[in-house]
């Protein structure tokens, strides 16, 4: 079983995810949290590695930090769009782009990073605990991962709210090749069991889009986000809400005393 390459799709991507109420959501939430992590990490220019980084946009705003950044996607046609949002934003300077697998990524790096971005890349891959374990290994001690995955949780209450019953009854099989939709929804207990047993510390959980996905009147999510965005950031960082997210965020660090 193969991982998926975005290639054939990268057009679609960016337009039914970045250019969207989702997509802008999930960026304010993400560095919400990103904003509280980034302090704990040592004060000066971090070694950055974005797994599975697609378009760029957390890899451009961590640049534009002046952080240094190293992107590696399975996809070319997304790498080119990366090059290209980089040098329009003139953050080229401080990227670094590989056209690997994130389980590969350890092959072209010289040294260990300080903080990795792993986000809405683990329900693509096949073998989950590999590619969490290969990005482990190339996180230095006291390094920090930043976790987004698609939860089966939200998976199974979008299509219960939606009333597919009987899609929810055959266990929610992928229908198309070429959706959108992930092709291995994780359930967030997996994701928190692989990393401990790894030895990952977790350190923060965050339900991405508690609410958003679910309203029955969609113009809504346009129309009021701002109203929205306020009650997802009041609720997104408690249960039962954390579980409902549509993707659930994870902090989590590698001790200082594992090499």
């Amino acid at each position: 079983m193969q991982d998926r390459n975005f290639d054939d799709i990268a057009e679609k991507f960016a337009r039914n995810i970045y250019g969207t109420t989702k997509g802008q959501l999930r960026q304010e939430i993400l560095w919400q949290d990103l904003d509280v992590l980034l302090p704990t990490l040592p004060p000066r220019p971090l070694r950055v590695l974005d797994a599975g980084g697609g378009e760029g946009q957390t890899a451009i705003r961590m640049a534009r930090r002046g952080h240094h950044v190293t992107l590696c996607d399975l996809s070319s046609e997304m790498l080119t769009r990366a090059k290209l949002a980089c040098a329009e934003q003139g953050v080229s300077d401080n990227m670094r782009f590989i056209h690997c697998a994130a389980q590969d990524v350890g092959q072209h790096l010289e040294s260990p990073v300080d903080l990795i971005l792993f986000h809405a890349v683990l329900e693509w891959v096949s073998d989950p605990q590999a590619v969490l374990k290969a990005l482990w290994d190339v996180l230095a001690p006291g390094g920090a991962l930043s976790l987004m995955f698609y939860n089966a949780n939200g998976l199974l209450m979008h299509n219960m709210v939606a009333g597919n019953f009987a899609y929810v009854q055959q266990g929610m099989p992928k229908r198309k090749k070429r959706t959108l939709s992930p092709d291995f929804p994780r359930n967030p207990d997996d994701v928190y069991q692989w990393l401990e047993q790894i030895g990952w510390t977790i350190t923060g959980k965050t339900g991405v889009r508690v609410f958003h996905d679910y309203l029955r009147e969609k113009h809504r999510q346009r129309d009021e986000f701002e109203t929205l965005l306020a009650l997802e950031t009041r609720y997104c960082r408690q249960e039962p809400f954390i579980s409902m997210g549509r993707y659930i965020h994870v902090t989590a660090r590698k001790p200082e005393n594992q090499g």
